[in-house]
């Protein structure tokens, strides 16, 4: 392999495949390749085609060039809508087609995708040749995602870092090899990252700065990181002291996923409320030490919560969910679903309080009934999602209060309740444009 002054990489090459020969071969889908896949350097094609693919699946010569009589604009504007590795393989076409693929405007997003690829190289090479026109620096580049590539380590999130300083936008989801310390320094060298997806890496316990870039800033400008969204999903090992560490450091966030983030307590939640104010989406769904000390102190958001999702926080009762429903009278989305815990009087105090309820999931809730329903009909007119699954209490009485008052359902989900046809038959008939997950065969 070998790197010359104007390198452009085709992602997605073989070595091992027919017809691969001195860095040169057929385009490969990474969808069809089983062995492993690397990133390859080459030089610029020359001006005409001469792949030998593309000599024998050539066309008559009008219809050749009634491509190449688009204008360059015309060209890039089509190129944008190509992933990665095909951007990667139109650059090895013809010289021209090489200038259009590289232009600045087509590299504010790097995606690549696949458990096989070597995206650590991959990383290193397109960086590479990104910071040529600008040494060491991409300038351009503000997302990069590279979800479930799992053969992604530390040393592509260091190439990362060192090299993308206008990163906005970074998902590794999946990525179940990178550390904190990798972390630490994407957020530490990528002042303007925004968005942070780490869903899934369970090596990841804590987001703060690195020891270096905490030591560099002012006192006026303190420890904190421009973060507004967080997904820490499936991070199993955060615990309570992780999250005082996030919260301290990302004082912006807005969005903040933590979903079966098992070891974490109302004291983490606690931290959380303390620095973070502005959060307006939340989750702690299968966090199973949470309860209703936890929701009073989710409460403090008060009207800056819309979204809150506490599914199978079973210590959570009617008291957590009363003092949510005082204090967060905008709360437009509410999931939770196995928490056995809430009554109809949760319900009602939350249908009174927060009337602007668009989605709620209250589904595996046997204690709620068709009282608790008929309340909510009576309040939440702007309902358009509700969840009912595995709701032993409900009957159709219930369904049909609530078609005669919230017109605008679009989703109801009825599963393993006992509801008969004919309340089916007049939710369809009052909401026409309701979705009905039911689990009734008379019914369709």
């Amino acid at each position: 392999m070998r790197t010359l002054s104007t390198p452009s990489p085709a992602l997605i090459c073989p070595p091992n495949l027919p017809g691969f020969q001195n860095g040169r071969g057929s385009s490969t889908s990474s969808s069809s390749i089983t062995g492993e896949t690397v990133a390859m350097v080459h030089s610029p094609p020359p001006t005409r085609l001469t792949h030998p693919l593309i000599r024998l699946a050539s066309r008559p010569q009008k219809e050749q060039a009634s491509i190449e009589r688009l204008p360059d604009h015309a060209m890039v504007q089509v190129f944008s809508f190509l992933p990665t590795n095909q951007l990667c393989r139109c650059a090895r076409v013809c010289r021209r087609w090489y200038n259009l693929a590289w232009d600045p405007r087509l590299w504010r997003t790097i995606r690549l995708t696949g458990e096989t690829i070597n995206v650590d190289r991959a990383l290193k090479v397109l960086t590479r040749r990104l910071c040529q026109d600008t040494p060491n620096v991409c300038l351009m580049l503000e997302t990069v995602s590279v979800s479930g590539c799992r053969r992604l380590t530390d040393r592509g999130l260091y190439t990362i870092a060192q090299c993308c300083p206008e990163l906005r936008r970074l998902e590794v989801s999946g990525c179940y090899n990178i550390s904190n310390e990798a972390v630490f320094d994407v957020v530490s060298l990528c002042p303007n990252l925004e968005h942070l997806d780490v869903s899934g890496c369970s090596k990841v316990t804590c987001i703060s700065l690195t020891r270096e870039a905490s030591i560099k800033l002012s006192p006026l400008h303190g420890k904190q990181i421009s973060i507004r969204y967080l997904d820490m999903t499936d991070c199993f090992v955060l615990e309570d002291e992780g999250l005082h560490t996030i919260a301290a450091h990302c004082t912006q966030l807005t969005h903040l996923y933590l979903r079966r983030c098992v070891r974490l307590t109302d004291e983490g939640l606690r931290y959380l409320m303390i620095y973070c104010a502005s959060i307006k989406e939340l989750s702690v769904s299968d966090c199973r030490f949470v309860s209703d000390f936890g929701l009073r102190e989710i409460a403090k958001l008060e009207s800056r919560l819309r979204y809150l999702s506490i599914a199978h926080c079973g210590r959570v009762t009617d008291v957590g969910i009363r003092y949510v429903a005082k204090y967060c009278g905008k709360l437009r989305y509410l999931n939770a679903r196995g928490c056995e815990g809430i009554t109809d009087h949760g319900l009602e105090y939350l249908a009174k309080n927060c009337a602007k309820l668009k989605s709620l999931d209250i589904g595996k809730c046997p204690l709620v009934s068709d009282t608790g329903l008929e309340c909510l009909a009576l309040n939440c007119f702007n309902l358009k999602r509700l969840s009912l699954k595995s709701c032993e209490s409900i009957t159709g009485q219930g369904l049909q209060i609530v078609a005669a008052n919230c017109f605008d359902l679009q989703m109801l989900n009825v599963q393993d309740c006992e509801v008969s046809v004919e309340a089916l038959r007049f939710v369809k008939r009052h909401c026409k444009r309701c979705v009905i997950e039911h689990t009734n065969p008379a019914f369709f």
